[in-house]
């Protein structure tokens, strides 16, 4: 094995090491609840589109907005990520992997609701390292009262 091909095995171990780093952060984050700007920026690029179970957003101002209003419907959540497959290709990335996210609601009963499901990232990366510029969270089975989400409002681009 010659250098050229250790620094590009080097590069993509660097490259999958870092862009999991960022998907557990990710999800970790979801459970510590400090949504602001910093932390948009700290996980997404500023065109990010995201599809959630509670809508489909554009840009990461819409982004931020519709986490803080979904996490308001739970007092206290575990997210976990699991069997990730990465594939990179130079400067952007693709991961498919399985979700099982515990959900304590918010509206006093202390009912618990669990989703379970399929989490498509596409990642690129930036001066800053890698960011998730779309993802897509496809729920395939619940179990518990899920939340009482409210009516749909226009969330700006």
């Amino acid at each position: 094995m010659d250098i050229e091909e250790m620094q590009r095995q080097l590069q993509a171990l660097t490259d999958r090491a870092e862009i999991t780093d960022l998907l557990d952060r990710y999800l970790r984050s979801l459970d510590e609840g400090v949504f602001d700007e910093e932390w948009a920026r700290a996980f997404h690029t500023e065109d990010v589109t995201a599809e959630m179970p509670i809508g489909t957003v554009h840009g990461r101002d819409a982004l931020l907005a519709r986490v803080r209003q979904g996490m308001a419907l739970f007092e206290r959540t575990v997210h976990m990520g699991t069997n990730a497959v990465i594939e990179i290709d130079g400067e952007r990335a693709i991961t498919r992997g399985a979700q099982l996210s515990t959900h304590v609601l918010a509206d006093g009963t202390g009912s618990v609701f669990i989703s379970a499901g399929h989490a498509d990232t596409e990642l690129v990366r930036t001066a800053e390292g890698w960011r998730i510029a779309a993802s897509s969270l496809r729920v395939v089975w619940t179990q518990g009262p899920p939340p009482k989400v409210p009516a749909p409002t226009t969330v700006p681009a």
